[in-house]
């Protein structure tokens, strides 16, 4: 029995062992790679109020607009705004070019919550609510409009610019 139990005991206990060491390795491995890891906005506070606070930034200064300073969100887009972002709104600003003078028409955009919900160092995605507010000079009555967006980011030079803007 002696003869049997080192016969095979050892190199039935070395297999055990390697493996509990195989299937040890294999998870964390896995959870190395897992997505929730790999999206900064799970676990990196820093970043994640970097890119929200630079979006929301973002967002107020192109969505805002003053018939008698229409050069501002202009501006600030050429900041901001690129690839389909940018050309959605320069479709949307024409319009506006036309009608804002002759209603002297003032929009003011308010974030009011925005989650992050996927951040890497270089893109992020973005859920952000706001209010936007329109007034003309004439009527001194303010309507207010809520909207609901999805939000594409990209960092580059080390400033977040946005891709993308899809109403929900």
């Amino acid at each position: 029995m002696k003869v049997l139990l080192r016969r095979f005991g050892v190199p039935a206990l070395a297999a055990v062992l390697v493996a509990v060491g195989l299937v040890g390795w294999w998870a964390a491995y896995d959870a190395r790679t897992a997505p929730a890891v790999q999206n900064l906005a799970v676990h990196d506070t820093t970043a994640t109020a970097e890119v929200r606070e630079e979006v929301s930034r973002a967002l107020v200064s192109v969505l805002s607009y003053d018939h008698a300073d229409p050069a501002a969100a202009t501006a600030a887009a050429d900041r901001v705004l690129s690839g389909a972002a940018r050309e959605e709104y320069d479709e949307l600003v024409a319009t506006l070019h036309e009608k804002a003078p002759g209603q002297q028409l003032v929009l003011t955009a308010e974030v009011q919550a925005v989650g992050v919900k996927e951040l890497s160092e270089d893109s992020a995605e973005l859920l952000v609510l706001l209010d936007q507010s329109s007034r003309r000079v004439d009527d001194q009555e303010a309507s207010i409009s809520a909207a609901q967006l999805a939000v594409q980011a990209s960092r580059s030079d080390g400033r977040w610019r946005i891709t993308g803007l899809t109403p929900l």
